[in-house]
C-alpha cells in the first residue's frame, strides 16, 4: 500500500492509502468524495468551495502515520486493511450536523 495527501489550495487536508497510484487518483477524482469535501468543514468554512485547485500527491513520512495511527484505533471490526481509510489532517465537523445543533436550542 502506498499513502497520498489532498492538498486544497496547497493546504494538507486528508491523508489515505491505496493500492497504488491509479487507485488513488481514482478515489481523488471520485464525484462523491469530491461533494463531501463542500458538504465538511474546518474553522467554520467548508473545507473546499467546489473551485479551488485539488491536488494528490505521495503522503509524507508523518502524514502516512497519521493514517497508521488512526487505523489502529478504528473500532469498525467490519473494515479490513484493504477498505479505504480517509483520515482528515484539519479538524472536520459536518455542515448538517451543526445546523442540526443550531436547531436543538431553540
Amino acid at each position: 500500500m502506498d499513502y497520498f495527501t489532498i492538498e486544497i489550495g496547497g493546504q494538507a487536508i486528508a491523508s489515505f492509502r491505496s493500492e497504488n497510484a491509479d487507485d488513488a487518483k481514482n478515489f481523488f477524482e471520485a464525484e462523491d468524495f469530491r461533494e463531501d469535501l463542500t458538504v465538511l468543514q474546518s474553522q467554520g468554512k467548508p473545507d473546499w468551495d467546489g473551485a479551488t485547485t485539488l491536488t494528490l500527491r505521495k503522503a509524507t513520512a508523518e502524514e502516512a502515520s497519521e493514517v497508521e495511527h488512526a487505523y489502529e484505533f478504528d473500532d469498525d471490526p467490519e473494515r479490513t486493511i484493504d477498505d479505504e481509510f480517509v483520515v482528515f489532517l484539519v479538524p472536520i465537523s459536518d455542515i448538517a450536523e451543526d445546523r442540526d445543533d443550531e436547531g436543538d436550542d431553540a
